[in-house]
């Protein structure tokens, strides 16, 4: 899995001219047909579908889905979504009340919230490091009350660190998107980590 931007005609653009690298070996990425079409679910009752792009390294021959950062890997909700399900449950929210304002089903808040909630020790960590990687004097949060808040606050303190460094580029991401990027769509998944795949570039 790699995290690409969320345009698909500049993603195309890139693998054609070969700036898109192999997350395990750094080899050129090439086209190699497209995943399974699925319906992410936005804000408002919008939707889209997405058919990502596969691609095949040159260099050691695996292949990888090229993953929008506007999405998380095995979730049908937008990335933005999720993330504000996060920061309303940071806020003292809970899962039933942050359900109904997103109109979701309190049963997958619940699903999203508890997970987030059983890793916010290593999320926090994680992008307090990465907001100290990107900006030598970077704006960390104190301590917002919860291990959960506390994650969410290191998420933003990271986005604003990006957009500081990179500038229109970073900051036309939501924080969301950048946790998309950094976490290569596994902000939710088991064995989440965060590593910049490009030391130019989070996308």
């Amino acid at each position: 899995m790699l995290t690409v931007g969320n345009d698909a005609a500049m993603v195309e653009r890139q693998l054609s001219a070969g700036r898109l690298a192999c997350p395990g070996c750094g080899g050129r990425l090439m086209r190699w047909g497209h995943g399974r079409e699925r319906v992410i679910r936005a804000w408002n009752g919008i939707r889209w579908r997405l058919r990502p792009r596969r691609s095949r390294c040159a260099g050691c021959g695996r292949t990888h889905v090229l993953l929008p950062v506007r999405c998380l890997v095995r979730r049908a909700d937008a990335a933005g979504v999720i993330g504000q399900a996060l920061v309303l449950a940071a806020a003292g929210q809970g899962h039933r009340m942050v359900a109904e304002r997103l109109g979701r089903p309190a049963a997958t808040v619940r699903g999203w919230l508890r997970r987030a909630a059983g890793r916010a020790g290593p999320l926090r960590s994680a992008f307090t490091a990465l907001a100290c990687g990107l900006d030598a004097d970077p704006l960390l949060p104190a301590p917002a009350g919860s291990d959960l808040a506390d994650a969410v606050a290191a998420v933003a303190a990271a986005a604003g660190a990006a957009a500081r460094r990179w500038g229109p580029a970073a900051s036309g991401l939501s924080p969301w998107e950048l946790a998309s990027a950094v976490t290569m769509g596994a902000l939710l998944a088991p064995g989440m980590s965060v590593a910049l795949a490009n030391a130019s570039c989070l996308w």
